[in-house]
């Protein structure tokens, strides 16, 4: 079966946002207009197509990511809407890097909130170009160029209207239309499917020509023509500032700035005129690069459909009807249904039963896909988020995916017997759907523990597991993920010598551990030189660390952040094998431990309140004896804004507190900052608190 539309004609995008910004109510407007759905679902209803699991109904929040396609303009468009919850920012990472631009929707009342900075950073760290929306015009307090300003100051980008809104709040009417140069006045009865053009009130008009000069300024920075154009003082057509428009964005030199009102029906339709002329197709971005796993080069596919089949999985969901889900991006080459790929990090093998094209949790089966095409295969027994999948005659292996980890736990015990069982697979399941959902069994108390994001995140898990996979099981209490680290360099070694009368064991190693930079995590080097532990033996010295660090001194939390080098030791020619390395490596590790001065680290949480200036004094007493640094203090139009980071230790039950001191007027966000050695006396109380956890 032939591609129904060219790689030219595609997009695959994503939809990105601070929670409440509008961005399930913008998609359902997308796939209205778009002929997908016939009618608009609302959020506050629980009617939303792409938030279709229980818990986002109730909660009226998306926690996972949905997928579905509409067309536009002759134009086959992908689009992922991701959440806008903190805790669900892994969400956000697995989408964005499969995704070629996105939609980043701020609201006209906020402006750029704690979320949208990190999911703006996020779509940094992988080049995706963007446009922006300003939705919510029609609310109170709606500031169209403030937001404009807030892009540019907060997240260092340069925002280039090409749209001034008509009025603001309930006299918000339409737009001005900065390309054409007319104004766009929406019909109120035909749900803003039709509109007028007419000219440019003259009250806006000086406002509208400033913000056109300034448009046709940024836009000439990317095209010759349109700079010579510009010097001469001669006004462009259309067409050369859409083409000029659309190469800055490609470029990330700036990102086009529309405006609405989704939930009025208002702007959206420009709004896919947008990701048409602006946002890049599957040939607009780079090359794809990967690894030969045979040879270990470097080695790139080009977009097309003629060059071997590469893909990567960035999503496993778990569907009632047919098993396990694995969404993938196809990068280049094309695969049928009832086919083999290879899955090189597993040296497997993974048959393709059936493809599915996938409209949120409606699906329709495809033969074939092709380059740039974002799916779901049935039948994928080995393949994980961030694995790559392709032709097995052609291997490849691409960049995978960096998770964070998780920072707060919960014990979780099963009511009876049979639970136990059904338990540990549902566990199973929802770990290999969320990389950032973890799952041990504490060896002293025998309890499991399950950690995650934050309590939201586990909350939803153990919904999850009551409602989808029906365990009865009882959950603790929240208790925090905190982690031990070396504060000063040590040398070490590790001897495991046993003579049984028969072959015996033989490993030795001299190692120098060192304290990492924040967030490094574990680091090895190979110092050694001239042989003196043959090659074969120095991967099972560092697995034998990596296995001691998952349980220190203080208090038996997991090791982090240390350096360590392999600079001496011994081996014998019979005696010695990759077990004894192994355990010698441990042993060398727990023995530098004890001389390295460990300390307790506990995570630290951004967290920003906006809060009316009458409640500020109570809340700022409040974060004060709750151990937190006061960063700044900001005013907004009605309120101020408290940014400070906090122990996460210290935060449970933050929302309550904050709504009975602010009669319910405050609201807060807050995400995962970094890890933070503790106080000596702060430490003492921890540890008697957690002795009973740990």
């Amino acid at each position: 079966m032939p591609r129904a539309y060219t790689l030219e004609k595609t997009r695959n995008i994503g939809i990105m946002a601070h929670i409440d910004a509008g961005k399930t109510t913008t998609t359902e407007r997308i796939l209205f207009y778009t002929g997908k759905v016939h009618r608009m679902g609302e959020v506050h209803e629980g009617s939303a197509t792409m938030d279709w699991m229980e818990q986002e109904k109730e909660r009226g929040i998306t926690i996972t990511s949905a997928a579905t396609t509409c067309f536009w303009r002759d134009h086959q468009i992908n689009i992922i809407d991701t959440p806008g919850h903190v805790d669900f920012t892994v969400e956000v990472e697995r989408s964005l890097r499969v995704l070629d631009g996105a939609i980043a929707i701020f609201c006209a009342v906020g402006g750029v909130e704690p979320q949208s900075e990190t999911v703006w950073r996020q779509a940094d760290k992988y080049n995706i170009p963007r446009i922006a929306f300003v939705n919510k015009m029609d609310r109170i307090g709606a500031d169209f160029f403030n937001v404009v300003k807030m892009i540019k100051e907060r997240l260092g980008s340069h925002p280039v209207p090409i749209q001034i809104p008509m009025g603001s709040g309930e006299s918000f009417t339409g737009i001005i239309d900065l390309i054409s140069m007319k104004a766009i006045i929406y019909n109120e009865l035909k749900l803003g499917a039709t509109w007028e053009e007419s000219e440019i009130p003259k009250e806006l008009q000086d406002k509208a020509n400033q913000y056109r000069h300034d448009l046709v300024e940024a836009a000439s920075e990317f095209d010759d023509i349109l700079m010579e154009k510009y010097i001469e003082g001669i006004d462009p057509s259309p067409e050369e500032l859409l083409r000029a428009l659309r190469q800055g964005t490609l470029d990330i030199g700036l990102v086009p700035v529309l405006c609405g009102a989704a939930f009025k029906n208002k702007g959206i339709q420009r709004l896919l005129d947008a990701v048409v002329n602006f946002l890049p197709s599957p040939l607009d971005v780079p090359d794809v690069e990967g690894i030969d796993p045979k040879r270990e080069k470097k080695i790139t596919r080009k977009p097309t459909d003629d060059e071997p089949f590469a893909a990567l999985a960035f999503k496993i969901m778990s569907d009632p009807y047919v098993g396990q889900l694995t969404y993938f991006r196809v990068y280049s080459g094309r695969a049928s249904s009832k086919t083999f790929v290879l899955n090189p990090r597993e040296e497997r093998k993974e048959r393709l039963n059936r493809i599915l094209q996938i409209h949120a949790n409606k699906r329709e089966d495809r033969d074939e896909v092709y380059c740039g095409d974002i799916v779901a295969a049935v039948g994928l027994r080995y393949t994980k988020t961030g694995d790559t999948l392709c032709d097995p005659k052609h291997p490849i292996l691409l960049e995978s995916m960096n998770f964070p980890e998780p920072v707060i736990s919960v014990a979780i015990e099963p009511k009876t017997k049979a639970d136990e069982d059904r338990l540990s697979e549902s566990l199973s399941r929802l770990m290999v759907e969320d990389p950032t959902f973890k799952v041990r069994v504490d060896e002293e108390t025998g309890q499991t523990i399950i950690s995650g994001m934050g309590e939201l995140h586990l909350e939803i898990v153990v919904d999850r597991l009551f409602r989808e996979f029906k365990v009865k099981a009882n959950v603790g209490r929240p208790q925090v993920a905190y982690k031990e680290a070396i504060t000063k360099s040590v040398q070490s070694e590790g001897r495991f010598i046993r003579q049984t009368g028969g072959k015996g064991q033989y490993g030795h190693v001299v190692i120098q551990m060192e304290p990492a930079p924040r967030g490094t995590g574990y680091l090895f080097e190979n110092k050694l030189v001239g042989g003196i532990i043959p090659k074969e033996y120095i991967n099972p010295i560092s697995q034998g660390i990596k296995q001691a660090m998952s349980s220190g001194i203080v208090a038996g939390y997991p090791v982090i952040d240390v350096k360590v080098s392999l600079i001496d030791g011994s081996f014998h020619p019979v005696d010695s094998s990759e077990m004894s390395f192994k355990i010698a490596g441990s042993m060398a590790f727990l023995d530098g431990l004890k001389k390295a001065n460990p300390v307790l680290l506990e995570p630290t949480m951004k967290i920003e309140v906006v809060v009316p200036e009458e409640y500020l004094g109570e809340v700022l007493g409040d974060l004060n004896g709750r151990r937190a640094q006061i960063g700044g203090i900001h005013a907004r139009k009605d309120a101020q804004v408290v940014v400070a980071k906090v122990p996460l230790s210290e935060m449970f039950g933050y929302a309550t507190d904050m709504r009975s001191r602010t009669q319910g007027r405050a609201v807060y966000t807050m995400q995962f900052s970094h890890y933070q050695e503790v106080s000596t006396a702060e430490s003492n109380k921890i540890l008697q608190k957690v002795r009973g956890f740990v």
